[in-house]
């Protein structure tokens, strides 16, 4: 560790079942220092939105709590420290994180909108939220891949499957100047619960229904006949980037790999990848 990182404040944390978040800030703190939470812009775009929070005693640290509400807008945010009001903002390095709270998730009935929030360590050492809030969305709770198909278990929060329900599974960027394709259907396997599902994807249907051999498909959920789209992913644990953690197994079908995969927003895909 650098002699300039080691100078840098830090910060630890603890998140409840409600997206409550307790900030916990080392002895020595003085009196008039604050965080700032920052939506951190898309490329080229001004900074918009943030969150300040002040900090109070707890016994010989200093703490600062992020309500539940307001709800986070979607994206990540960056925790920054203000020593005194209007000072230059610092990063702050992630200490210890409590994310017990957020294990079993995936077992709640979250409410609509749904409002995710886990906190986490930037690949720098800094800490960040990473904040979801959708209408409704598909948990998948499973994902089994054969030679031949792939099977998904998946749950509803803030939707329930109705008539007419299916699974949809649109090739990305088969719209606009790009030749469209249409999207593949997957009658959904409803559960008693009118919430959870299961569905297959077919290796050799979705390897036919990509032209160039190579391509994503996004999956979905559409619960009811001309219901909005609800998407396919994993946001209810403890975990804030999956794409390089949770790695499935890839399917060779004639030279053709598919391989299912969590997008940076967590979200489920399925890579189709031909011959060069």
């Amino acid at each position: 560790m650098s002699t300039d990182r080691g100078k840098q404040p830090h910060a630890g944390c603890t998140i409840g079942t409600d997206g409550r978040i307790t900030f916990d800030l080392p002895p020595g703190a003085p009196e008039g220092q604050q965080l700032l939470l920052r939506l951190r812009p898309k490329k080229g775009q001004p900074e918009k939105t943030v969150h300040v929070l002040g900090l109070e005693p707890a016994g010989e640290r200093r703490s600062a709590v992020l309500d539940a509400h307001p709800v986070l807008a979607e994206g990540r945010w960056d925790v920054y420290l203000l020593r005194e009001p209007g000072a230059e903002r610092q990063r702050l390095r992630a200490g210890l994180r409590d994310l017990r709270a957020l294990v079993g998730g995936h077992l709640r009935r979250w409410p609509a909108p749904l409002a995710v929030r886990i906190p986490y360590v930037t690949k720098d050492g800094h800490l960040a939220v990473r904040a979801w809030l959708r209408t409704a969305h598909a948990e998948a709770e499973g994902v089994d891949v054969t030679g031949r198909s792939t099977t998904v278990r998946a749950r509803l929060h803030g939707a329930s499957l109705q008539e007419g329900a299916a699974v949809i599974l649109r090739l990305r960027g088969s719209g606009g100047t790009v030749r469209t394709v249409e999207p593949r259907t997957v009658e959904p396997r409803a559960g008693d619960d009118g919430r959870s599902l299961s569905f297959t994807v077919d290796h050799a249907e979705l390897v036919a229904g990509t032209p160039s051999g190579s391509g994503v498909w996004d999956v979905s959920v559409r619960p009811a006949d001309g219901a909005p789209l609800v998407r396919v992913g994993r946001l209810l644990d403890d975990l804030a980037d999956r794409k390089g953690v949770v790695v499935y197994p890839t399917a060779d079908l004639g030279g053709v790999a598919l391989r299912p995969y969590y997008t940076v927003d967590n979200d489920l895909s399925v890579e189709v990848r031909g011959r060069p």
